[in-house]
């Protein structure tokens, strides 16, 4: 049996916040034939603490696959420079637990860019197949927090060079996007092995979190729900929703209800601006999975919200709002995803921090049920052929089979 190891520094593990993909992905390994190990961080990343020997034991008698957390040292802020002094130790740990294994394939995220070449200099060293998963971009993510001509080249230097030293090193690459699958490209690097595999869901996980809660969800006769779902940050265009509603409540339309499914250090922000207008808008804070997955199936309308400068990708709640089969609006700038909204016909584009644009989309959706139901269907055709991770996870197990055979 070959042996693989998942390294990354913020893996969500079940029931936790934050995105799980990687633990799925390690129990998709483990469920394909690969004796499979998860090395990450003690410290969780979306909470900011430590993880309790409780949490750490639950997680491991719960997982199909082995799961190994090294320390690394606390910090407080997505961006600051504790946050890299943590990784440089979470770093030294990995690699001197990775002297002490022997593994057939190493398997490394993008971010942190740093972590991710020292797991390709040891699969280097070892001369074993080193594939690298782009899930984000460092450091051009950073730039949305802090975006100052000069200071910022210097001060994210450090990433852009680990990232091209990473990809110098790497026999194969996952993309969750188009875009990201091609990253290298950029720093020379023409990888020939490369995929797209979007972040996706768990199909059949999402129906029955969603079937098992709907009675739960309380939607009253004659509301029209506009569901966001996800963190309430700085990069998500909430403001703009928001006012947005406020105007088709002037209109008239007032049965239309914004659902917030999420938390985040931007709520009161958006509390402030729900206030300053006359639209219903209801924050339900974090939700569990499952619950937030019958919400999305009871709403009648989703909305991809980002920012102008938030960093533009294909993001994991995607496959969500495409299972719950309802037209999705986007207001994201990333062109690979806007001609797919097109292209595919799964819901309409609009230009991000304009209320009256959003408000005439979110509208004549409204005035359309015909349309939605259209849209909704090829929504959840979508889900089911190009975001389930049931089947698309398969593309990746058979890039790591490919490398590993050509290593023998």
């Amino acid at each position: 049996m070959k042996r693989i190891a998942i390294v990354a520094d913020d893996i969500a593990m079940p029931g936790e916040k934050g995105l799980g993909r990687l633990h799925y992905l390690a129990e998709y390994f483990s469920a394909n034939g690969f004796e499979t190990e998860i090395l990450t961080a003690d410290f969780q990343h979306w909470e900011k603490r430590y993880r309790t020997e409780e949490e750490k034991n639950t997680a491991i008698r719960g997982s199909r696959c082995k799961i190994t957390f090294l320390h690394e040292k606390p910090y407080t802020k997505n961006i600051e420079p504790k946050r890299i002094l943590s990784y440089r130790m979470l770093t030294k740990n990995v690699y001197a637990y990775l002297q002490t294994r022997q593994y057939d394939c190493i398997y490394a995220l993008i971010p942190d860019n740093y972590l991710a070449y020292t797991a390709g200099k040891y699969a280097a060293e070892k001369k074993i197949p080193f594939v690298v998963d782009v899930e984000d971009l460092w450091p051009e993510a950073m730039r949305m927090v802090l975006d100052v001509p000069v200071l910022s080249d210097v001060l994210f230097s450090y990433f852009s060079i680990y990232a091209k030293k990473t990809y110098a090193l790497a026999d194969g690459i996952v993309g969750s996007s188009d875009e990201y699958r091609d990253e290298p490209l950029k720093y020379g690097k023409n990888i020939a092995d490369r995929v797209t595999v979007y972040v996706g869901n768990d199909l059949a996980a999402f129906d029955a979190g969603a079937a098992e809660n709907a009675a739960a969800v309380n939607k009253p006769e004659g509301e029209f729900w506009i569901t966001y779902a996800g963190t309430l940050g700085t990069s998500y265009d909430i403001h703009t929703l928001i006012k947005a509603a406020g105007i088709l409540k002037q209109r008239g339309l007032s049965n239309i209800k914004i659902m917030l499914l999420g938390d985040g250090p931007m709520r009161k922000d958006f509390e402030e601006t729900a206030r300053g207008t006359d639209a219903d808008v209801v924050f339900k804070g974090y939700l569990p999975y499952p619950v937030m997955c019958a919400y999305l199936k009871q709403s009648d309308l989703t909305v991809n919200s980002l920012v102008s400068k938030a960093s533009q990708s294909i993001v994991s709640k995607i496959g969500d709002y495409l299972a719950a089969g309802v037209p999705m609006v986007n207001t994201g700038l990333n062109a690979e995803f806007k001609a797919k909204v097109t292209a595919d016909g799964f819901g309409v584009n609009v230009p991000p921090e304009d209320p009256a644009a959003l408000a005439d989309a979110l509208a004549a959706l409204y005035n359309d049920s015909e349309i939605r139901r259209a849209m909704g269907k090829t929504a959840r055709h979508i889900a089911e052929t190009q975001f389930d991770r049931n089947t698309t996870y398969r593309e990746i197990v058979a890039l790591v089979e490919r490398h590993l055979k050509d290593k023998e």
